[in-house]
């Protein structure tokens, strides 16, 4: 296990066990931050563990959290969490995946139910003897045995894709419902994350409309494939979809099928007065919720789900008291009220984004106006080059890349010298004889394990365009996939570094190159690193296209297109971008066609 992972693991498992010893929430909470943080770090830790005040400057690395990272580091170990893990039974760790089973809960079970392991509280449900527990009448034994069935067969998080497909289809049924003003998803989902663990809905209805949420939860509870309804309120709803997955083109890849999933989808309906307050509490993360409380409270106020209200030290939640909101209705009047301005939802991730100045100017789904990346039937598409072009055209793109697969994708019908040579006409030809849009003659030429190309340099300097990208040894050392990696991003006739780490998400874990080396590369050489598009690959990453746009790299977001609906793919990669701060100005893909192909042209000649 890479250490960054190894680290951010055992930080995150302190701040476990300090809430299941009761230990104080706000040294928990700080244990569970610099887990995040380690886990988002784009390079390798062990550097900045040999720098104490690069430590220190990252967010929410204090001098006792540093000495720890510094200690894990230096021995493997951190001795306190040694110390936590032997006062608590190891199983209950396992306890807290358990959907329903918070820190409180858990410590209840163990410290007065005897329970030390599932099979433990398995016992304790059986014979009866969990309803003698505080908080644990028979509703509530009756939904912890149903959450340990779903824990029990939930398999990986949902990809981006599936779940933004399955947020419209319940958003679908109640979006044009009497009095729904507003409808939306929020969650990771909103945020963008490359996978999701369950997915958070959000309606807001005018003033008025306070009746239509019956309808609007009969509506969503109603949705095809519900296999079960956990909840059945007017203002909430919680049910369990059963969904059945098609990888696309990777269903035969391995010969492996796609998990099915079961997925819980929540709903919330709120008043429209409160939309604004409600999506930013539902859309999180925690960590940037929390980054606002605080901001809060420093000025006075207090902001919940339901609004931004002075803070008058009463307990009793202030819109239960008919207090009136200095800011409600929309996000950015309640960052405003906070003296901030509006936070992309895909920047809500407490990497210092409450810091920024702004205001924000991210790289926005509309401002792509070419794909640099996209393949026909010459190899594994299943468009012509005029169909592939006019899908471009119809979608608004000044250009389109044509780069079929080279000779060594045999499973790709990759294509041999000669008959590049004559696909390269071919697609010369169509851009001659099609109006309104440029088509760029290029290939996906594959980095082979030694680091060279799949064709000679007297072919490669035949296309307009060339995506060099690893798709076979994708098990190499770190050492050996960066030294591949970094012959092909210095190679003078590279534009675009493609799908760098060749991962599959839920599927493959991909190459892990030295990543800091090869954006520094790539920056040297002016070669542009690729977020692929598809749900998926996201790749680059998110941390990796942060780090890639701190180094000043330029970026191409491309949708990889085999089929009509590949395009559709390019909000994913659009989102991961805005992930790692993207701005326009910075990414291929946005470019006029005259600074566009100009770069083309100058690279590498």
């Amino acid at each position: 296990m890479p250490l960054n992972e190894s680290l951010a693991n055992g930080l995150e498992s302190m701040a476990r066990l300090m809430d299941l010893l009761g230990e104080d929430s706000f040294k928990s909470a700080a244990h569970a931050r610099a887990a995040r943080v380690i886990a988002d770090l784009p390079g390798d830790v062990a550097a900045l563990a040999s720098d104490r005040p690069s430590l220190l400057a990252l967010p929410g690395i204090g001098p006792k959290m540093a000495d720890k990272i510094i200690e894990f580091v230096t021995t493997g170990r951190i001795a306190e969490h040694e110390a936590l893990l032997s006062q608590v039974p190891p199983g209950l760790l396992a306890l807290l995946e358990v959907p329903g089973l918070g820190p409180k809960t858990v410590r209840t079970l163990w410290q007065q139910g005897g329970v030390t392991n599932l099979t433990s509280l398995e016992r304790i449900i059986a014979d009866g003897s969990i309803l003698a527990l505080p908080r644990m009448g028979a509703k509530a034994v009756e939904k912890i045995k149903a959450n340990l069935t779903f824990a029990k067969s939930a398999p990986t998080r949902l990809w981006l894709g599936r779940a933004w497909t399955l947020a419209e289809t319940f958003l679908a049924r109640v979006r044009d419902l009497p009095g729904v003003a507003q409808a939306q998803a929020a969650g990771s989902l909103r945020r963008g994350r490359d996978t999701v663990g369950d997915i958070d809905l959000l309606v807001a209805l005018r003033p008025g409309y306070e009746s239509s949420a019956h309808a609007v939860g009969e509506a969503f509870r109603g949705a095809p494939d519900v296999a079960e309804v956990l909840a059945a309120g007017d203002t909430k709803s919680s049910v369990r979809v059963a969904l059945n997955h098609d990888a696309g083109r990777w269903k035969h890849a391995d010969g492996a099928k796609a998990p099915d999933h079961t997925v819980q989808v929540d709903l919330r309906v709120v008043p429209v007065a409160a939309w604004g307050a409600a999506l930013l509490y539902f859309t999180g993360s925690k960590a940037h919720n929390i980054r606002l409380r605080e901001r809060a409270l420093s000025k006075g106020l207090t902001l919940s789900e339901w609004g931004l209200f002075p803070h008058d030290g009463d307990a009793t939640p202030p819109h239960t008291r008919g207090i009136t909101p200095v800011a409600a209705d929309t996000e950015a009047h309640v960052y405003a009220a906070l003296g901030l301005p509006w936070i992309p939802p895909e920047a809500r991730e407490d990497h210092g984004e409450t810091d920024m100045p702004g205001p924000w100017a991210l790289v926005d789904l509309a401002d792509i106006k070419a794909e640099l990346h996209a393949h026909t039937t010459a190899s594994d598409g299943l468009l012509t080059i005029r169909e592939l072009a006019e899908e471009a055209k119809r979608r608004g793109f000044h250009t389109i890349a044509v780069t079929d697969h080279s000779q060594s994708s045999s499973i790709a019908n990759g294509l041999k010298p000669d008959r590049l040579r004559r696909h390269l006409d071919a697609v010369r030809k169509a851009n001659d004889e099609i109006d309104g849009i440029t088509i760029l003659a290029g290939s996906e030429v594959d980095i082979l394990a030694d680091g060279s190309l799949d064709y000679d340099d007297e072919l490669l300097a035949r296309l307009d365009i060339v995506v060099a990208s690893p798709h076979a040894a994708l098990s190499q050392d770190s050492t050996a996939c960066t030294e591949r990696l970094l012959r092909a991003v210095r190679h003078p006739l590279v534009h675009i570094l493609g799908h760098p780490t060749g991962r599959l998400i839920n599927r493959r874990k991909g190459l892990e190159p030295d990543m800091a080396a090869l954006i520094a590369a790539a920056k040297e050489h002016d070669t542009a690193l690729e977020i692929n598009a598809h749900w998926m690959r996201l790749d680059l990453r998110d941390t990796h296209v942060r780090q890639a746009m701190n180094a000043g790299c330029l970026i191409a977001v491309n949708t990889d297109a085999h089929a009509r609906e590949d395009f559709d793919n390019l909000r994913f990669g659009v989102m991961t971008a805005r992930r790692g701060w993207v701005t326009p100005d910075r990414c291929l893909n946005t470019w006029p066609a005259t600074k566009l192909h100009a770069w083309l042209k100058r690279k590498g000649r």
